[in-house]
């Protein structure tokens, strides 16, 4: 009996984190994968610049930011399982709205509509039920599987969307007309509003009513019951919480920075729109192996060490984008740093949240501390849109996209600082037993 006890658990367990998988990645298609994956095409679509855009993704930011603090408290006091699946629910039927093609002020709407949906309502309880799902002694494996596996999901359904993008295009690319490329593009909204619609119903089944409370009571994954809930005042002062926000701030940088690589393929190394969009897809598919990796190896030689290893990495491939060093052709050069940078920026968003750990952050303040490290954390989804629209419009070609990645940089070396900061305070906490 105890042998089927175990194994029901351990069954239930891997449905509870593959659909905390599926949902964390789904939540994110419409307002972010889609642009990612097609942005030439989306900007010619909409008949968009890339500021207008940028402004677009700002409204969401300033709406997301403003959502992440009241939305940690809401994960800390009611079911995740609700929270989620609405959420869900609301952010497909923003997809059916998108996919009328509306005016650029309907689609600043849409994305502060998606900014309520995807963080006060979804964040959070994704966040927080992880957490419970690693427990203490494992959180790189637990937050690396969710990234990792969100990377899996996204890089799959991403190559899915260019394939269906491509059925429905002509065979010469070129030669489309603005109507054939508006309603291949219509297929693929159609394409992401269902897979998170059906996200919605999978999170509402699958994860049960016994999900809602967490399971914290697992003896071999227990989290330390010794630190009490600290509320929102005890959180504050915490210094490793704002230096762990300082990394996610800098990680996030470089996650958005990876929007202009198809782009960036389109104008500097000319490929055409579907070789591009396979470009953004391509760095996608490292995300899974990266994550998870990272988070294997964080739980072995520690989840700062590999932070700090990976922001490391990310700085130098973007210095290397920044120097302006290739031209069409150089195709070898160009996809080995796209890797290594790619590998580095996907594997700290397997690592950044498991820091709470090492920062002695109590369990029963998981969506206090979630909220303010992703309310200062994502930050870049208010200027980074803005930002890069300015520069690329601003300096077209080559020269917009150098500028840029010298941004990202910069950001690789403010983390770097923070993440060894970080470190070296959880190391003496860790030698006088606090």
């Amino acid at each position: 009996m105890q042998d089927l006890g175990r194994e029901s658990s351990a069954i239930r367990r891997s449905i509870e984190i593959i659909t905390l998988v599926i949902a964390g990645e789904t939540v994110f298609f419409l307002p972010f994968v889609l642009p990612r994956v097609f942005r030439p095409t989306l900007l010619e679509v909409f008949q968009l610049t890339n500021f207008e855009l940028g402004i677009a993704f700002s409204v969401y930011g300033v709406i997301a930011m403003l959502a992440y603090f009241p939305g940690g408290p809401l994960a800390d006091r009611f079911a995740a399982r609700k929270l989620m699946a609405f959420a869900l629910l609301a952010t497909s039927l923003g997809g059916l709205m998108l996919m009328s093609i509306p005016s650029f002020t309907v689609v600043k709407v849409l994305y502060g509509f998606w900014g309520v949906t995807t963080i006060l309502l979804f964040w959070a309880p994704l966040i927080r039920a992880t957490r419970a799902w690693g427990g203490a002694k494992l959180p790189g494996r637990a937050f690396g599987i969710l990234d990792g596996g969100r990377g899996l999901v996204a890089a799959g359904i991403g190559s899915g969307a260019v394939a269906l993008f491509s059925f429905f295009m002509p065979d010469e690319v070129q030669s489309a007309t603005p109507d054939q490329r508006s309603k291949a593009f219509q297929q693929v909204i159609l394409m992401f509003s269902g897979i998170t619609f059906f996200a919605a119903v999978l999170v509402w089944v699958a994860l049960g009513r016994q999900s809602d409370r967490g399971d914290d009571s697992r003896d071999e994954i227990t989290h330390d019951t010794t630190l009490p809930p600290k509320g929102v005042r005890g959180v504050l002062r915490m210094p490793t919480v704002w230096l762990q926000a300082i990394v996610v701030v800098c990680a996030y940088v470089g996650y958005k920075g990876l929007d202009d690589v198809s782009l960036y393929a389109h104008e500097v190394l000319d490929f055409n729109e579907v070789q591009s969009a396979r470009v953004g897809t391509l760095s996608m598919w490292i995300r899974p192996f990266a994550a998870v990796a990272a988070g294997l190896l964080a739980d072995r030689f520690g989840v700062a060490r590999m932070t700090m290893l990976s922001l490391l990495i990310f700085g130098i491939g973007s210095a290397v984008i920044a120097s302006g060093g290739f031209r069409p052709g150089m195709n070898t050069f160009f996809f080995a740093t796209l890797i290594s940078t790619s590998a580095a920026v996907f594997a700290l968003r397997g690592l950044y949240f498991a820091m709470m750990e090492d920062g002695r952050v109590p369990l029963g303040d998981t969506g206090t501390a979630v909220g303010i490290v992703s309310g200062v954390g994502y930050t870049p989804d208010v200027f980074m849109g803005p930002l890069m629209g300015f520069l690329l419009d601003r300096w077209p070609g080559e020269l917009g996209h150098q500028f840029f990645f010298a941004v990202l940089t910069l950001a690789a070396i403010i983390g770097l600082a923070a993440s060894m900061s970080f470190w070296r305070m959880a190391h003496r906490r860790q030698q006088v037993g606090i």
